[in-house]
């Protein structure tokens, strides 16, 4: 029989995977190998989901509540989002403006799908989530990277924005505290990336995923709540992954003008309908209980990144930036460039994070996946016993590379 030709769209030959999951992939099948494998590589917090969530959980499967909800969410829950945004953001939205989504990266997709035209062009501080630049091209789109300067903590140049906007600019995209950096925007950063968007008659996506996760007094703030101009110009994205634990519950949410929350609920209808049931209830538990589990979590998260950090910079080679919120460190690599370690040349952060895989049995993500060849991500959302062994581990392999 001949061999069936496989004739695949341009779309779908053009999506690269996810570093991240290939990494963490990769790491597991090493462990189920039998090597002993510190993983720093996936973003996943390894807390429980929080008592209220879980029970909210199993009253709706015991209730039967297993049917299909309305595309954009349950009233109660979109209700509770509402309150949240307005305690927490000072964001005053009403039901009908939100959208639950299966997990915040619904959201985005759904946000570029109905924002964006075929050339339009997106704006993506660098280093990114590895995902934005995919979705922008499923979009039609085209990503625009915009470089941030390690020496300001991978904060967003509003003279770097200037140089990068056309007329054929769309939206910019923020992520704050960022995915790989840490990075998280004071207001001053936040009131310029307003007047820009204003300025050039743009719109706004803001992933505000890792809000809950500041630490040492930085403050998040959401640049929709600085004026009703920008608010309208403004998709504020949110879920219940980082801040409750609930990665796999799979419910986000994003808040926008009515127009847009209604194009971005009718797309949703045509892809997947409504989230998860019982991950709707989930969410609503997790808003409306007891914060003490994800106050409990900041602090653990804080304690490790402090230590993270401080060990990261006794390592020889490493420039460690350090971050202040969400739950990853991401050094550069300057000392090691054209240096070898375990007989391999170290030209990017590809190939130290292949030299601690397999030397050291330590996963961490090439750089190259957030648009920073020369870094590596690691995640502290892990155990303290674990990064303990793990950045000994990495510290063991540098210090006899370099002598």
């Amino acid at each position: 029989m001949a061999a069936q030709n496989h004739r695949l769209s341009r779309r779908a030959l053009s999506i690269q995977p996810s570093a991240t999951l290939a990494v963490d992939a990769r790491a597991k099948a090493l462990a189920a190998a039998g090597r002993a494998i510190v993983n720093f590589g996936v973003g996943e917090p390894d807390f429980r989901t929080p008592p209220a969530a879980s029970e909210a959980g199993l009253e709706a499967i015991r209730e039967g509540f297993t049917r299909y909800t309305p595309t954009a969410g349950i009233g109660p829950l979109r209700e509770a989002i509402c309150e949240k945004l307005s305690r927490d953001n000072g964001l005053d939205y009403s039901p009908d403006q939100i959208v639950v989504s299966t997990g915040a990266k619904q959201s985005l997709y759904n946000a570029f799908q109905v924002l964006c035209e075929v050339g339009d062009e997106v704006l993506i501080p660098s280093p990114y989530w590895v995902t934005y630049p995919e979705q922008v091209r499923l979009a039609g789109g085209v990503p625009v990277c915009v470089e941030t300067d390690e020496s300001r903590g991978y904060r967003l140049d509003p003279e770097a924005l200037e140089a990068a906007v056309t007329p054929r600019t769309r939206l910019l995209v923020v992520n704050s505290p960022n995915n790989p950096t840490g990075a998280v925007y004071p207001r001053e950063d936040v009131e310029a990336v307003a007047e820009f968007v204003l300025r050039h008659d743009l719109y706004l996506i803001s992933d505000e995923i890792y809000e809950r996760l500041v630490y040492h007094g930085a403050v998040h703030v959401s640049p929709a709540a600085l004026s009703p101009e920008v608010k309208r110009r403004t998709v504020v994205v949110n879920g219940a992954s980082k801040a409750y634990a609930m990665t796999g519950w799979r419910v986000g949410y994003a808040a926008a003008e009515l127009p847009v929350a209604r194009a971005m609920a009718d797309l949703q209808g045509h892809v997947t309908s409504n989230a998860s049931s019982v991950g709707q209830k989930a969410l609503l538990g997790a808003l409306r209980g007891d914060a003490a589990a994800v106050e409990a979590m900041v602090v653990e998260f804080q304690a490790r990144r402090d230590y993270m950090v401080r060990r990261l910079q006794e390592m020889p080679g490493l420039t460690v930036p350090e971050p202040a919120g969400a739950f990853y460190v991401f050094p550069s690599l300057p000392g090691l460039y054209g240096r070898e370690l375990a007989g391999k040349l170290i030209r990017d952060g590809g190939d130290l994070a292949m030299v601690l895989l397999e030397e050291a049995g330590v996963a961490v993500v090439p750089g190259a996946a957030f648009g920073r060849p020369d870094a590596v991500r690691l995640s502290y959302a892990t155990s303290m016993d674990d990064i303990e062994r793990g950045l000994d581990r990495m510290e063991e392999v540098l210090r006899k590379g370099l002598g």
